[in-house]
């Protein structure tokens, strides 16, 4: 069952400049043979342009033309392929530090992240940078390819050297799955076939990799989370009496039968049915679009949740979040926002910045309590009315939240609560 093309794996890119992300997508999507024939004579003819010997691999994903004309990633990139396996969605992010936001928009869906690291320089700052945030932003799984193993010979040890210098770092984060491939994407080397210049490496390559790696447990499978987006109230025959609350499961699992609460009202009920978009089922998860009945009349309407009763999220007014800055203009103290919290919008201020971190050493700022563009920092947040929410570090879905200028409803930044 693991294995299914109806699966979808979701996973990021990230690696200092000129380490090779949009060469390494672009050899993936080239290998696997997931690149229109038209696409692939318009950069043919590009890479001949620009005098190159064969196919320039990062013409693929660097869509902008900024992003041609200096050779470097700006935008997130999405790029879609499949394989009999699996289907893929990349987030190609870029790896300047002023483009720290895209990176995390890029990274806070994804199953897996791919750390790329250049074989003559081993592991930089920027490698810790990005390494960091895939761990805050709690991504199950990091595949560290070491790219460019053409520019130092196909040597074991230097790969082993680098191995040696990523675990020794990463021992402080909190990274669940790491897995190490040596690769060069420019050559194909462990891509998507198996490399015949490494023969001391035994393991699989790297779309293997992403094809088995094991994802059905990323969804919190535990506690039932139902944000309730919209009310059914069809009223045409034989629907006169319906009432059905649509939404999509956070996480948790939901069967008729089941014992739940609304929140915040506290009103308790038996689900009735649950309904996915080819009629009635069983049971419904994670991260399903249903509408489900229940046997009393309660009133609940968009912003509500429907829970297990025996595992209820607090309900709370005082968060501390971990907040990324994406607005070009600071953060103003006691400046009112709305917070979106799954389907429920409040208004919230931000109390205190408690500190910031150095995005460079990843140490603590307790001095510099201003937010700006790209920062992330710990704050104090006080909404209107309580938030049904989990801590993000054990439900993704329920423990993220963004706040939104009511002035000019741009997003100015994105948060997990602790």
């Amino acid at each position: 069952m693991e294995l299914n093309n109806n699966q979808l794996l979701r996973f990021t890119t990230a690696g200092s400049v000129d380490d090779g992300k949009s060469t390494l997508i672009g050899r993936l999507l080239y290998d696997s043979k997931s690149i229109f024939e038209d696409q692939l004579e318009a950069i043919e003819s590009t890479s001949l342009k620009k005098g190159h010997d064969g196919v320039d691999l990062a013409l693929f994903t660097d869509g902008l033309k900024d992003e041609r004309e200096q050779g470097i990633t700006i935008d997130v990139a999405y790029r879609y392929f499949t394989t009999p396996k699996r289907k893929f969605i990349i987030a190609d992010t870029p790896g300047h530090i002023q483009y720290t936001r895209n990176m995390v928009t890029g990274a806070s869906t994804a199953n897996a992240a791919i750390i790329l690291i250049d074989a003559r320089h081993g592991v930089i700052e920027q490698t810790k940078r990005h390494s960091f945030i895939a761990s805050l932003l709690q991504i199950p799984h990091l595949v560290v390819c070491i790219n460019k193993m053409d520019l130092v010979d196909f040597r074991e040890e230097v790969y082993n050297n680098i191995v040696k210098q990523f675990q020794d770092f990463s021992s402080k984060l909190l990274v669940k799955d790491v897995r190490f491939i040596p690769i060069s994407a420019l050559l194909g080397d462990n891509v998507v076939n198996r490399s015949e210049n490494m023969e001391w490496y035994n393991g699989a390559p790297l779309l293997h990799t992403l094809e088995t790696i094991h994802i059905s447990s990323d969804f919190n499978s535990v506690d039932a989370r139902f944000p309730v987006q919209t009310v059914l109230r069809p009223q045409r025959d034989g629907f006169i009496d319906y009432r059905g609350y649509a939404g999509r499961i956070s996480s948790g699992i939901f069967r008729p039968g089941d014992e739940v609460t609304v929140m915040p009202s506290g009103f308790t009920s038996i689900i009735k049915t649950v309904e996915g978009p080819k009629g009635e089922i069983e049971e419904a998860y994670a991260p399903m679009s249903i509408s489900m009945t229940l046997e009393d009349d309660i009133d609940i309407g968009r912003g509500d949740m429907i829970v297990r009763s025996n595992n209820k999220p607090e309900p709370v007014q005082d968060l501390e979040v971990m907040l990324c800055w994406m607005n070009n203009s600071a953060a103003k103290p006691r400046t009112k926002y709305t917070v979106r919290h799954t389907s429920n919008e409040q208004t919230a201020m931000i109390k205190e910045v408690i500190y910031k971190i150095d995005i460079e050493t990843l140490g603590r700022n307790f001095d510099d309590k201003d937010m700006k563009m790209n920062d992330i920092c710990k704050v104090k947040i006080r909404t209107t009315k309580p938030l049904m929410v989990d801590s993000y570090r054990e439900n993704r879905a329920t423990g993220s939240l963004i706040l939104i200028d009511e002035s000019t409803n741009e997003t100015v930044a994105a948060g997990m609560i602790v």
